[in-house]
């Protein structure tokens, strides 16, 4: 359950009007300005109905351990709540309990940090009963180190467990209990998913298609493009995080049968370690693919430091630079560059063998982007003399929906071809 629709812990509701505060922090190494992180922490908040009254940056030379930015720039930023009438104060940074607890005595409002208001957006957000859980687990880490009034909510959902504690238990005591009970559980729910998720994993891969997944920044556009390819009707919007339950469809390309195609949560800047732990299960899915399409926001002028922070969500799965399925950037959003920009992005994508440019909102370019990922999938293919028993049906149209077979020889004990297979597909093909 949202904190937002939790009125006594959070005393706060969807069109509350907030204030978001972006402590600039000396020697910190950003790649982003204090104008464009303050304008994506705002489109944070709006993204589940916060009424963003104002937006300011104060420069932090030294960290306080009690309330992050200095005492003076507290009581003026409590000030300032009072005056624009916001009770909630969103800071763009982590928190430490502490300093939590002590800007709200001080500014009298209650404080958001960015990883709450990022765990705020996926519960909100997460459709499927595994969406849930991972949302549920994540919340219940962050806040398992927060001493929160009253957790007893969690056992009035699930019918309870009886009588909690022994004599003398305080209720601190009792919430904490219950919340690594309550983890406990959903960690073996999840780790159930993750063993169902494998075996689905190792039966398309048995099967003739490839599998490609869809990565990006959130709100680059992966799910304009995903109901393009598809034309399926994904639920897709101007939003931060509109898609975070995985989606798979089948899509037609060039020289193959078939392929699936496989839209993902979006990543963010400083991703919460508890979302991106809750969510592996889900993001192992980019780990199986054939084919990983980064999708970027080419028109965004933070598009640089985007791509760097998926990199690094990618690399934390074990995707980084020469590991796991090829990749694919695709440039999207062309329709938003005025001219000038727009030669400047084609012209350096014509230099680069591994980007294509395109449009997902008018379907510029997305004939081009079919063939490249035919290509890519294809990869540098070897001829190969293969020997499969006439009843093996399985095989027979594995190898003509993955490979070019040049040449097929039919005799009483089994079918000799002659096919052309990428080293990729050759390595499956022997593992079927």
């Amino acid at each position: 359950m949202s904190v937002f629709e939790r009125g006594e812990d959070a005393g706060v509701a969807r069109g509350a009007r907030a204030l978001v505060l972006l402590p600039e922090i000396a020697g910190s190494s950003s790649m982003r300005s204090a104008e464009a992180r303050l304008e994506e922490a705002q489109g944070l908040a709006e993204a589940i109905g916060i009424v963003v009254a104002e937006r300011q940056a104060v420069k932090v030379r030294a960290p306080r351990p009690a309330t992050l930015i200095g005492p003076g720039q507290a009581e003026a930023i409590a000030g300032r709540l009072a005056e624009i009438g916001a009770d909630l104060l969103i800071v763009d940074a982590p928190l430490t309990p502490v300093q939590q607890k002590s800007l709200e005595e001080i500014t009298k409002a209650k404080v958001i940090d960015r990883t709450g208001l990022i765990l705020e957006i996926f519960g909100e957000r997460a459709a499927s009963a595994e969406g849930r859980l991972q949302v549920e687990l994540a919340h219940l880490d962050y806040q398992a180190g927060r001493l929160v009034r009253s957790w007893t909510h969690l056992e009035r959902q699930r019918g309870g467990f009886g009588f909690l504690g022994g004599p003398g238990e305080t209720q601190i005591e009792a919430d904490r209990r219950m919340i690594r009970n309550r983890m406990a559980r959903i960690r073996r729910e999840l780790e159930e998913v993750r063993r169902t998720r494998g075996l689905h994993r190792e039966r398309r891969q048995r099967a003739p298609w490839p599998v490609i997944a869809l990565v990006g920044y959130t709100n680059a556009g992966k799910s304009t493009l995903f109901n393009r390819l598809t034309r399926a009707e994904v639920f897709a919007e101007d939003l931060l995080f509109a898609t975070l339950d995985p989606t798979m469809r089948e899509i037609r390309l060039p020289g193959h049968a078939k392929a699936i195609l496989s839209d993902t949560v979006g990543f963010v800047s400083d991703l919460p370690t508890e979302l991106i732990a809750a969510f592996r299960a889900t993001l192992e899915e980019v780990t199986g693919a054939d084919l990983v399409l980064h999708v970027r926001d080419i028109a965004h002028p933070d598009s640089e430091a985007q791509a760097a922070d998926v990199a690094a969500v990618l690399t934390s799965l074990g995707l980084g630079e020469g590991e796991g399925p090829a990749m694919i950037e695709v440039w999207n959003k062309l329709d938003l560059l005025d001219d000038d920009a727009r030669q400047a992005v084609l012209g350096e994508a014509a230099r680069r063998d591994d980007v294509v440019t395109i449009s997902a909102v008018n379907g510029e370019g997305l004939d081009g982007l079919r063939a490249a990922i035919s290509e890519r999938l294809r990869g540098p293919a070897e001829l190969r003399q293969v020997r499969v028993a006439v009843s093996d049906g399985e095989r027979l149209a594995w190898l003509h929906a993955r490979g070019d077979v040049v040449e097929s020889r039919a005799d009483a004990d089994g079918v000799t071809l002659d096919v052309r297979l990428s080293p990729a597909d050759w390595e499956k093909f022997a593992a079927l």
